[in-house]
């Protein structure tokens, strides 16, 4: 680990992420923040450019939330990279159970952050830090903790019981609209501001993120297994768990095979 500590933060907001900034440097001169990112995505592609030691990511961000980017943070992050960043949750709403976001994180923060409250956070980072520099397997078990910590959050975050269940998928084929039954559907692939829907025998595109798409499935037939693909729980025929901890699946009726996530290989196991 560098000798000094670096963070990454992530808010949309110019200001608030100015002001976490000055906060913190006020608080730990020591700290180099090395960037506010401007939305989860950039958290994600700068958190694994840059490997911070902590990333301090806003709840609520266009494309990626932060739950999201932290889980696929998690995902991602290189074997060879040492441990998992250090991740400090920041909200405007107590809308979430902070302490199971405790579970998954070393703190969080209410903001605009207070000096007092954050200055908590900074001792709790520091010891956090002196834990894993005395440790001689620094992050090995807590690594696969917070996959699984993370991986209940999100879960529990997209789930939406209000949201009526979508039965078909409107799609556009010229200037016509064709219904598919979301029962044929085996699984969806995100792509950009579309989601890539597969049937046994034909593809769909459809003008919708996966975002927004996920609430309105039955969340019990229709499983995230990575932060891009959705599966078809009854479509899959067999699952091969990997060294990596990954899984492979195979579909009924598709000649491909699913990657499964790290984060979310877990569901995957013999009864």
């Amino acid at each position: 680990m560098n000798s000094c500590p670096r963070a990454l933060i992530a808010e949309d907001e110019t200001l608030l992420g100015e002001h976490l900034r000055a906060e913190l440097q006020a608080l730990w001169p020591e700290l180099e923040v090395l960037g506010i990112a401007p939305n989860g995505q950039a958290a994600l592609e700068q958190g694994l450019r840059l490997r911070p030691e902590i990333v301090f990511l806003d709840i609520r961000m266009p494309g990626l939330t932060g739950l999201e980017a932290a889980t696929a943070l998690a995902e991602d992050w290189p074997e060879d990279a040492g441990a998992l960043p250090l991740i400090v949750f920041v909200t405007a709403h107590d809308e979430y159970a902070l302490k199971a976001f405790e579970a998954a994180a070393v703190d969080y923060v209410l903001k605009p952050a207070q000096t007092e409250r954050l200055r908590q956070t900074v001792q709790r980072l520091q010891a956090a830090l002196a834990q894993r520099a005395a440790s001689a397997a620094p992050g090995a078990a807590q690594a696969d903790d917070t996959l699984a910590a993370l991986r209940t959050l999100l879960s529990q975050a997209q789930s939406a019981p209000s949201t009526p269940r979508l039965r078909h998928l409107q799609v556009a084929v010229g200037n016509q609209i064709e219904l598919v039954p979301v029962d044929q559907l085996l699984y969806l692939e995100a792509a950009d501001k579309y989601v890539r829907a597969v049937t046994t025998g034909r593809e769909h595109w459809v003008r919708i993120s996966l975002r927004e798409l996920l609430p309105q499935l039955d969340p019990e037939r229709f499983w995230q297994v990575h932060r891009s693909t959705v599966v078809n729980i009854d479509a899959v025929r067999r699952a091969e768990r990997l060294e990596n901890g990954q899984a492979l699946l195979d579909l009924h009726g598709r000649p491909e095979r699913i990657t499964v996530s790290r984060v979310h290989a877990a569901r995957f196991k013999p009864l």
